[in-house]
């Protein structure tokens, strides 16, 4: 039995040749150089034409079929992609084959499992959706299940938590859903939430600072509430001064997602086993003071004898390589006043810690994968030398990361909030680099209601390429 399993690994030998050295990015080259390059029909036909969209890459086909149809307007089609995938995530059941093949194989024959700041940000964008084709309601019930699921997620780490455990940004947009509403009291909750986050978490996990924007909304929501002890509160505490402003026009709130986030790689950890007794083996890395014991009572003779031969293990894990936008920092321009465009949410900060977190949740299961593969390949050895060395090359080959990752995702999320007279407005866009003789820049045109809000996001796809 032991020998046609061994066998039927051999027969896949020339495809993990073909495949085990390329990333995910680099397996979908022209799809991301076609986005990048902000060639959005060229990169949906590509998208279309890619045998991922079925089987065990169709949730990032979703993710990313839902990004294009959002980027060209295609509400309604960008939410149906991303419903699916929401769908899928939740339905995600362990299929257990996949689990023992993946044992002695690697992570990428399983169905892609995304991380959890991507499980949110698919709410996020269905929010977007929604805002932009006014459905400011069904928007506020996709930004609440942000924290939701985050809560829900971390409930299964009780060991080690993930640092991204509530969403700040998520809390702003509540808010100014709510202030869209005219709901000022649910506003005001939402806003002092998010400056708990990044009082508590962003500031110290991600070097966030409470944007501007937000001190000025939650003191204008206490006003409009009635909350004067808590206006005060806050006036003393920002050291600021809330006034009051007559308003006879519309309100425009303006996000600006800048770059791309990042792409995964592999990189690789030494464990040397340091201890075997009473059905355990432990091995440990010294420089990062890792130290895992595995236990080994309940396998057969052949593979703890197996185990008993391993000293060394070279185990392979993924990490994120950073793509760093072209643009810092940008403002919109309206009436004769600037307005600078906030930094609220680092994505790619949330990932690498996020990534992080995992790793050290998940390095036991890896390195009793790949003691696995070569016990395994120990017992074959003993059987048959020639065996033996054939499962030492495919062990060899297999030993490879899950590099898939959503790799359409902003670097970064800014905003602010600016108040407009009724009628038809010219705003200019502004975004600056490190040259900042050279800013691109863009005029848009916006229809202001009275007394109504309007959302809108600006996107900067431009962004150098990963870099090790």
């Amino acid at each position: 039995m032991r020998k046609q399993y061994f066998f039927s690994l051999l027969v896949l030998l020339p495809l993990l040749i073909l495949t085990s050295c390329a990333t995910y990015y680099q397996q979908n080259i022209k799809f991301q150089t076609s986005v990048a390059n902000g060639e959005l029909p060229k990169a949906k036909e590509l998208l279309e034409s890619d045998k991922g969209k079925t089987g065990k890459n169709r949730i990032l086909y979703l993710f990313n079929k839902g990004w294009l149809n959002w980027m060209m307007n295609e509400n309604t089609e960008s939410n149906t992609a991303l419903e699916e995938a929401d769908k899928m995530i939740e339905d995600q059941q362990k299929n257990y084959g996949l689990e023992a093949l993946a044992l002695i194989t690697n992570p990428n024959v399983k169905p892609y499992k995304p991380e959890d700041f991507e499980v949110v940000l698919v709410n996020y964008f269905k929010a977007l959706n929604y805002l932009n084709i006014g459905k400011y309601s069904d928007a506020l019930v996709e930004v609440r299940r942000v924290n939701e699921k985050l809560n829900q997620l971390n409930d299964k780490y009780p060991d080690h938590k993930n640092r991204y455990q509530d969403d700040a940004f998520a809390h702003i947009v509540m808010g100014l859903i709510y202030d869209a509403n005219h709901e000022y009291n649910d506003a005001f909750v939402a806003y002092r939430n998010a400056l708990n986050v990044y009082e508590n978490s962003y500031k110290t996990n991600f070097n966030i600072q409470v944007p501007e924007q937000l001190k000025w909304d939650l003191m204008r929501a206490a006003y409009r509430t009635g909350f004067n002890e808590e206006l005060r509160f806050y006036e003393q505490k920002f050291n600021l001064k809330y006034e009051t402003k007559p308003n006879d026009g519309g309100e425009l709130v303006f996000f600006w997602h800048n770059g791309f986030g990042p792409v995964k790689s592999e990189w690789s950890i030494n464990f040397t086993k340091t201890s075997s007794n009473n059905g355990f083996v432990t091995f440990a890395n010294e420089q990062y003071g890792m130290s895992f014991p595995i236990y080994i009572g309940d396998k057969s003779d052949n593979e703890k004898s197996g185990f008993s031969k391993l000293s060394f293990l070279r185990i392979a894990f993924p990490k994120y390589l950073e793509r760093k936008p072209i643009f810092t920092n940008a403002d919109i321009t309206a009436n004769g006043k600037t307005y600078s465009l906030q930094f609220a949410q680092d994505i790619n900060g949330i990932a690498f810690k996020t990534l992080n977190d995992r790793m050290l949740r998940e390095m036991g299961n890896a390195i009793l994968r790949l003691a696995t593969k070569k016990a395994l390949e120990a017992a074959a050895r003993k059987e048959n030398e020639n065996l033996g060395s054939a499962i030492s090359i495919v062990n060899a080959l297999t030993e490879k990361t899950d590099t898939r990752n959503w790799q359409t995702l902003p670097y970064s999320i800014s905003y602010t909030r600016i108040t407009l007279p009724a009628g038809e407005n010219v705003i200019d866009f502004s975004a600056y680099s490190h040259n900042p003789s050279t800013p691109k820049k863009e005029t848009l045109k916006f229809n202001i209601i009275k007394g109504k809000t309007i959302f809108y996001t600006y996107t900067s796809i431009e962004s150098l390429p990963p870099v090790e």
